[in-house]
């Protein structure tokens, strides 16, 4: 034991080791910030080191070619041992890692943590959030399968919409005029070394700003930030109630990181890998691609807004949101921290996700995009068949093969970009259906030259007996109904 001390002594004496932890782990916190609340910041650091890890682990098999990419992941899926689970886990390590950091983000926002003197705290954050995202999305263009391919596709496009050097953007992010095998290799650059070593890099500065700065205390209404006055107060206060972080306040962090572990770790068992699909084939058109989960927002929200919001929802919209953002901290500089006395504050945090989650839920169902293979895979359901005369049954062969479903449901199967049928009949008259299926309107197209008058009749016929139940048929309101005689 004498011999490991001496031994424990010298190495301490040339690597101030004690130091190093009093400094570090050991250094003093706000007793208040051993809360559940402040658990989201280490537990994004956890989930950052499992995609290290696992991306090491995949980088093994992974070929970024783009004749080897598809394959190889296939490989993994199905031949590598325990490889699905180790994509798995790469995947879902991804997906907790936005998810955390974003509810970090927000605690940081409702805390009033940006505010004097952790100015450069939050900027640093900002822009690894962007970088998270940035990681997410070339993670996903490395699975070379259809939806990457379209997806990189739609991305490139709007990268050469930016102004007087969009040609030069595209240049750079697809290493050449069109989507290649440069390209792969250039995504695989930026997602393997150059963005994880900028998180890297920027990571120890936060911490390092962490460290000078201290960690934000528990707000406390009717105790605002007074520039004056808040540096020696909050000296005060760590003399006063502060612990050291390690042990007494790492608790709490430890716990909420064995819980992403396990919860990584169970829905990568559980649920698997994603994709890939189909291998990237520029000749097929007939295709649906879908970004995921952190950019369903975005997705929907382009798909929904009028062609001339696109220049809004793609360039202004989101410089106006990072410039806010970064200049947050020094337009509310200081002032009220508790989120008691911020109400805009809380309901503007409300507002942005509950937007948020309702876009992400349409971009995930996508209402707006026709089921191209409705027509074939989901048959008519047989009550809408039964005690059919033969033109109303010709009428639903129609219906079928013209490919109406991909865009109209019945039963609750086929598409959802234009209304259900289920009870048109009830909403508009023979004459109305048609008039809007022989010259279209709105999102419909006109059928008048791709249907014989025969089969205009027949799907009309087949059309009105479309009633929901208790209601009857909808009638032209200038013509008199006709009253049966008793």
């Amino acid at each position: 034991m004498r011999t490991l001390q001496i031994i424990a002594r010298w190495l301490d004496d040339r690597l101030h080791l004690t130091r190093l932890w009093n400094e570090t782990a050991g250094h003093k916190v706000p007793a208040s910030s051993a809360s559940w609340f402040y658990v989201f910041g280490s537990a994004t650091l956890v989930c950052f080191i499992v995609q290290v890890l696992t991306g090491a682990l995949l980088a093994f098999v992974y070929v970024p070619s783009a004749s080897q990419a598809w394959n190889s992941l296939e490989y993994l899926n199905h031949a590598q041992y325990l490889g699905w689970y180790i994509r798995a886990v790469h995947e879902w390590g991804s997906t907790f890692m936005v998810a955390i950091m974003t509810l970090h983000m927000i605690q940081v926002f409702l805390f009033g943590a940006y505010k004097f003197p952790r100015e450069l705290t939050w900027i640093s954050g900002v822009v690894l959030l962007l970088l998270t995202l940035g990681m997410a999305f070339t993670g996903q263009i490395l699975r070379f399968d259809q939806d990457a391919y379209w997806g990189l596709g739609i991305g490139a496009s709007i990268v050469g919409r930016v102004p007087f050097m969009g040609g030069n953007l595209v240049q750079l992010l697809l290493a050449g005029p069109i989507i290649a095998g440069e390209t792969l290799s250039r995504f695989f650059s930026f997602h393997v070394f150059l963005i994880p070593g900028l998180i890297l890099a920027l990571v120890s500065v936060h911490l390092r700003l962490v460290l000078a700065k201290g960690i934000n205390e528990y707000p406390r209404p009717g105790h605002p930030v007074v520039k004056e006055t808040y540096p020696d107060e909050y000296e005060d206060l760590l003399r006063k109630d502060g612990v050291p972080f390690a042990p007494h306040a790492i608790g709490k962090d430890l716990v909420f990181a064995a819980l992403v572990i396990a919860g990584i770790l169970i829905c990568a068992a559980v649920f698997g890998p994603k994709g890939p699909a189909g291998p990237a084939d520029p000749t097929i058109i007939d295709t649906n691609p879908r970004p995921d989960f952190y950019f369903l927002a975005v997705f929907a929200a382009l798909a929904l807004l009028p062609a001339w919001m696109e220049v809004v929802a793609l360039f202004i919209a989101p410089i106006v949101l990072i410039g806010f953002l970064l200049a947050l901290p020094f337009l509310f500089n200081t002032g009220e921290k508790s989120w008691k006395r911020r109400p805009t504050a809380v309901l503007s945090v409300i507002a942005i996700m509950t937007v948020l989650g309702v876009l992400a839920f349409m971009g995930e169902t996508s209402p707006w995009s026709p089921r191209m293979d409705a027509w074939s895979a989901d048959p008519i359901p047989v009550q809408y068949l039964r005690r059919r005369t033969p033109l109303q049954v010709r009428g639903a062969l129609v219906f079928q093969n013209k490919q109406c479903r991909n865009c109209h449901s019945l039963g609750s199967t086929g598409g959802k970009r234009g209304p259900a049928l289920d009870g048109i009949a009830g909403r508009m008259t023979d004459p109305e259906i048609v008039r809007q299926v022989i010259q279209g309107g709105g999102n419909m197209p006109a059928y008048g030259k791709k249907l014989r008058p025969a089969e205009v009749d027949a799907l009309v016929a087949f059309l009105h007996t479309l009633v929901e139940s208790g209601t009857s048929a909808a009638r032209d309101s200038s013509i008199p109904p006709r009253i049966e005689p008793h």
